[in-house]
């Protein structure tokens, strides 16, 4: 009988950030607020309909790239809108921002935001993010009482310690803890912020798990049951 192949080697957030799968990706630099490249499209919400009712309507993008969909936003919301950015390298092409878009250079494993957000999105970021259901389980309680989660996710990136896939259980515990999963779509949501304690404990990262449904190279996250 063949010997099963070595495990790869885990890496820690900070290590994985270095790393040449994610230091290099472009996956959702471009995107804008509608059409055919849009965060409409890719997550199946029209964003400004979740936002425009509000009187002070908050945005949290995280994994914005160029922040194009929230500049975009910027024109259709009242001037008390709270837009926030974050991604690890930021803008490429640094151009002066609208007053109500802040944009932040950090990472979103250990970045933390001073309030709640009406709406948070991450398009196809999370396939670069070592501890993905810490930061899903973080994220829920950066939500409003009445906000909204979307984000891309991939089941078959969550590991056992063994190697062997954990999407199914991932995907339960997710679904326990409130948030709905499209397979067909791969898009999670989650509607109003609450405390959410996912059972998995995080080990460490492997960028070279090849492509995932994208067809890019992503990140597979490894786990043990806690």
């Amino acid at each position: 009988m063949p010997k099963p192949p070595p495990l790869p080697s885990l890496l820690s957030s900070p290590e994985l950030e270095r790393s040449s799968v994610v230091a290099n990706n472009t996956m959702n630099r471009e995107r804008g607020l509608t059409g055919v490249n849009s965060y409409a499209r890719e997550l199946g919400v029209d964003l400004l309909a979740h936002l425009t009712h509000r009187p002070a309507p908050s945005w949290l993008d995280l994994c914005s790239g160029e922040g194009r969909a929230l500049r975009e936003a910027a024109s259709g919301l009242p001037a008390e809108a709270v837009l926030t950015a974050v991604d690890l390298v930021g803008p490429l092409a640094p151009r002066p921002a609208p007053p109500a878009l802040e944009e932040t250079v950090a990472s979103v494993s250990s970045w933390t935001p001073a309030r709640t957000y009406d709406l948070i999105t991450c398009v196809h970021g999370l396939h670069y993010v070592g501890d993905q259901l810490g930061l899903l389980a973080r994220a829920a309680s950066w939500l409003t009482e009445d906000g909204l989660l979307a984000a891309h996710f991939d089941p078959e990136s969550i590991r056992h310690a063994d190697g062997t896939t954990a999407a199914k259980p991932a995907v339960s515990a997710l679904r326990a803890a409130g948030y709905e999963y499209s397979p067909r779509h791969h898009r999670l949501t989650l509607h109003g912020g609450r405390p959410v304690d996912l059972p998995f404990h995080y080990l460490g990262a492997d960028p070279s798990a090849g492509p995932n449904y994208t067809g890019q190279p992503a990140v597979a996250s490894y786990y043990t049951a806690s």
